[in-house]
Parts: structure tokens; C-alpha cells; sequence
């Protein structure tokens, strides 16, 4: 039976949750170990030529992430998360949007059936959000006040694995207060309640980030702050995630549309992936300020099964929200790839 996908409130609702405060009541909360019973081998599970055996857990839990049996793993981004759980290294994973970073971890974390929780370092996240606060409760029919823990000390006494998304986006108090658990015993001090909680032996640290704590440097990623260096440093293991070779990103690409995964169908992924490559090559090169992620190109692949027509899909999934002044360009994509022109209306604006 498929695992159900957890904590989506966690990730898409953060902010109302942790608000609340996080309290895991009742035993579907709880991992049912408290510390790995098995180990796995690297080269059979992730199909990486490396001697290396990570511990596992033997049982999963509703915190558990499904397991995607398409996901394809990258090599170097896949032994740095590994570390990060064999080793109780803290492991941030940097790179363009879409290149599936966050969801690189939860995948990993899946096979290992690792709890794992994701919180996104949003502009409303605050420091009570990650620790907690008082908060008014029915206690015997009367309201009395007590502390409700935030997400952080509930993650760190469990074997949990958490992942901060959009690391470069958090503000400064949120920041600081992650930083005192970053070094690998780093302790958390709740002044508020005179406590000091020490990290459960099989808690583990990532973050997720689109800069590398230097700021907005390609003014694609408006809001990211930059990153005290006294706390990158603190990050054992930075390792960078991008865009994949044509060929793994067209497998991807077949596994997750299956409906093209046929010689003519790979043709047309194939067409997309290079297309998206045009456009990363033209942002490099100044020529235009957006570009397709592997998320858009799936998107596209998804679009195009739907409408069965890929120029209208590419119009819908991507042209529309570029610079209307830069859509020449990306036309002159389209039809480098594909062979045939989109539509005049597409491309220009009409002024009535």
C-alpha cells in the first residue's frame, strides 16, 4: 500500500500550523523506532556505483515521504544528502528553481523511511513560529495558558530529518535562531520556559536554497536575502544542484508522462528539453530574463497531453508569462526546435 503524502499542512500551510503551535498527539505521530535498525546499500537502492551502507529505518511512518518510483537520483546531490544521514552532517542543497531540490531529500529520506518535514522559510515565518509560544487552552472546562511548542523543538527530540526550504528567503530572527542548532550537538535554549533541548541523536538538518548566501545576484530570485557567513560556515556539506544532462532530463520526462514515453514521443520530450536548454543558455547570455526549469518542461509535457497540441501548451505553460518584448526570441526557440512558427497573435501585441 502507497504511503500517504505527509505533513502537506507542514509545507503548504506552515504558517497556520506552526501558529498554532505543533504538538504530534497519539501514536500515528510518533515514528514507531526511535533510531535506525538497518542498514541499505547506496549502489542497490540509488543505483550509484559507491561502497557505502547508510542506516535505515525498517518500518515507516505517516511522517515518511511516499516513494516516487520514477525519481531519478542525482549522483554527486544524492551522496551529500546521504552524508548528511549516515553522518550527521548539515547539508544544504543550492541551485536553480525546478531542478528539484527539496524534493531530492524527500526521496531519499523515503527509501530510508526517515521522517522527514518540510518548512518553508517564508517572508511570514517568524522566530515563534519555529519555537513556539503561549498559547490559551480547555483544560476541565476552563481556559488556562500553556507553552505549545513550535516545529523545531518537536523535530529535534525525534529521529526527524527537516528540511528548510528557501533558506536565502528567512528573516534575520528566524536565521539566528536556526543557527544555534546547526552545529551537529547544537543545543536549544527555550528561554521562556528555562529549557534546554538537546538534539535526539538521529535528527538531521537540510536546508534548500536558490543563491549561495550572497543575495539576488541574476535578479531571478527577488527576496532572498543574503546569508551571514558565520552561519553558512556552520553548513558541513554545500552542494549544488542544476539542470541535468538532455538525456536524463528526457528520461525524467518520459517516467513522469508516460503517454510519451514511445520513439515519437521522446522525440517531442526531446524537442522541449532542448528548447528549455535555449532559453538557460539565453538567460546566461542576457538575451531574456526567464527560463524553463525541469518543473516547466514536465509541465509542458503535461499541457501538451492534455490540449494534444504542444504550440498552444508552450503559449499556456510559458510564453504567456514572459516579457513581451523577449517573445520574438523565444519564438525564434520554438521554431529551432520544433520546426514550425507559433502563431503571430502569440508573439505580438496587439494595440487596438
Amino acid at each position: 500500500m502507497k504511503r500517504p503524502r505527509h505533513l502537506a499542512p507542514v509545507q503548504d500551510n506552515a504558517r497556520v500550523l506552526m501558529s498554532q503551535g505543533y504538538e504530534a498527539t497519539g501514536a500515528a505521530a510518533e515514528h514507531p523506532l526511535d533510531t535506525p535498525d538497518t542498514t541499505i546499500s547506496v549502489r542497490d537502492t540509488f543505483g550509484i556505483d559507491a561502497d557505502m551502507d547508510v542506516p535505515a529505518f525498517s518500518q515507516g511512518s505517516e511522517h515518511v515521504p511516499a516513494i516516487d518510483p520514477t525519481y531519478r537520483f542525482d549522483r554527486d546531490t544524492t551522496l551529500a544528502i546521504l552524508a548528511g544521514f549516515a553522518h550527521n552532517r548539515r547539508v544544504m542543497i543550492q541551485g536553480y528553481h525546478g531542478t528539484g531540490k527539496s524534493t531530492h531529500i524527500e526521496q531519499v529520506a523515503a527509501r530510508l523511511n526517515w521522517p522527514c518535514v518540510r518548512v518553508n522559510l517564508d517572508s511570514h515565518i517568524s522566530r515563534i513560529d519555529l519555537i513556539g509560544k503561549d498559547a490559551i487552552v480547555l483544560r476541565d472546562g476552563k481556559q488556562v495558558t500553556e507553552f505549545r511548542e513550535g516545529i523545531l523543538p518537536w523535530a529535534l527530540k525525534r529521529p526527524v530529518a527537516m528540511v528548510f526550504d528557501e533558506y536565502d528567503a528567512g528573516r534575520p530572527d528566524v536565521m539566528f535562531v536556526i543557527q544555534r542548532v546547526l552545529e551537529v550537538d547544537g543545543k536549544l535554549t527555550l528561554l521562556d520556559q528555562n529549557k534546554v533541548i538537546h538534539p535526539h541523536s538521529h535528527f538531521r538538518l537540510f536546508a534548500t536554497s536558490n543563491t549561495v548566501g550572497l543575495g539576488d545576484t541574476t535578479g531571478l530570485y527577488h527576496g532572498t536575502q543574503q546569508i551571514n557567513q558565520a552561519q553558512m560556515d556552520r553548513w558541513s556539506v554545500v552542494a549544488t544542484l542544476n539542470y541535468l544532462s538532455v538525456e536524463d532530463e528526457t528520461n525524467i520526462i518520459a517516467a513522469k508522462v508516460p503517454d510519451f514515453d514511445t520513439p515519437e514521443g521522446r522525440s517531442k520530450i526531446e524537442a522541449m528539453v532542448a528548447l528549455a536548454n535555449l532559453t538557460r543558455h539565453g538567460f546566461v547570455a542576457g538575451d531574456i530574463s526567464t527560463v524553463m526549469s525541469p518543473r516547466t518542461v514536465i509541465t509542458l509535457a503535461e499541457n501538451t497531453k492534455i490540449f494534444g497540441d504542444v504550440s498552444y501548451a508552450f503559449r499556456v505553460t510559458f510564453l504567456n508569462r514572459c516579457d513581451e518584448v523577449e517573445r520574438p526570441i523565444l519564438a525564434e526557440y520554438y521554431q529551432r526546435c520544433f520546426g514550425e512558427e507559433l502563431p503571430e497573435e502569440a508573439i505580438n501585441v496587439m494595440v487596438r
